[in-house]
């Protein structure tokens, strides 16, 4: 990384007037792209390029999607062009409402090199932001779950005038993270593994999670009913008058009519698993006769002709008759 005497950012007295909002899925692919160059050049901060999508209204941003950037071939200074504007057409199509709104690095700091950079994407936005993701970075301890935890950094491109001379620098500018009820879902559901979960697993998980605690809870009354009863601890009245209209308030369950729904219900369920165990068998068996068939030369067609005498299967490596065809 090249180190320059004079930095390009400007100190954090300078602040920046605008308000940036970062939606989750940038900040998850840009990790996917880092994380895959890791893997593939075997390098631990490989050079990351990619493009921001968003809206921008007046001095609000909202950075919403990316997608990823090629460099020419045998440059690494130069970004190709002909593929941005391809791809960027290809996600106007889709998502008519997102512009190019700046691009996407990995480095610890911003340098000439991303300067350079800078200028390759004024043809396409006048101040390209520029998200830094910086996974060196330290994230401050903070209860506070903000944008401040994150080991991103935004930029706004500005101009400094120094010793009559002007120059490009970089302005750092707050950002939030803003999510969508999608968003959430999405997120949540990638945080859990993906697809390795469903939706009736978890719901079942949650059950199982209320159950056991209602369970315990029950034993611990239990035990202090039975402490009571042998005199072990103080009768308190005022809790056993709690339990005694708990107990009251609870539905009758032990009766005729309960029970018999109860063991039909159960003969319901008990009968529903075992057509389905039979049916994964029965096509398991299917699956394993038309095999057996195959093997030893018996097609589809020759099995549909219907009822009638058939060949008989050679043993020990005979080579099975013909069809016994009758009328």
């Amino acid at each position: 990384m090249d180190t320059d005497e004079l930095s390009v950012v400007l100190p954090s007295s300078t602040v920046s007037g605008l308000s940036l909002s970062l939606h989750p899925l940038p900040i998850l692919s840009i990790s996917e792209h880092l994380t895959r160059l890791k893997l593939q050049i075997k390098s631990n901060l490989p050079f990351v390029l990619g493009a921001l999508l968003g809206t921008q209204n007046g001095r609000e941003v909202e950075i919403v999607n990316t997608f990823e950037l090629a460099l020419e071939e045998g440059r690494d200074d130069k970004v190709d062009h002909g593929f941005l504007v391809q791809r960027r057409d290809q996600y106007k199509q889709v998502f008519p409402s997102l512009e190019f709104i700046g691009w996407y690095t990995v480095a610890p700091a911003p340098t000439l090199r991303h300067i350079a950079l800078q200028d390759q994407f004024t043809g396409y936005c006048s101040t390209p932001l520029l998200l830094l993701l910086q996974p060196s970075s330290s994230a401050p301890a903070s209860s506070d779950i903000t944008s401040q935890t994150l080991p991103f950094k935004a930029y706004e491109p500005s101009v400094e005038i120094r010793d009559k001379k002007t120059r490009s620098v970089f302005i750092e500018a707050p950002y939030k993270v803003e999510t969508g009820e999608a968003e959430r879902i999405a997120v949540d559901w990638t945080a859990k593994g993906g697809g390795g979960s469903t939706s009736l697993e978890s719901h079942l998980q949650t059950q199982r999670a209320a159950v056991k605690m209602l369970h315990e809870r029950i034993l611990v009354l239990v035990q202090y009913v039975t402490n009571v009863i042998a005199g072990q601890v103080p009768k308190d009245h005022t809790t056993l008058r709690s339990l005694s209209a708990l107990i009251a308030s609870l539905p009758a369950s032990e009766n005729k009519g309960f029970r018999q729904e109860f063991d039909t219900e159960y003969e319901d369920v008990q009968l529903t698993a075992f057509l389905s165990a039979l049916t994964k068998s029965t096509n398991v068996l299917n699956d394993l006769v038309d095999k057996h068939l195959v093997m030893n030369g018996v097609s589809r067609d020759e099995r549909a002709l219907g009822p009638g005498p058939r060949r008989r299967v050679g043993r020990q490596g005979g080579m099975p008759g013909d069809w016994a065809m009758h009328s």
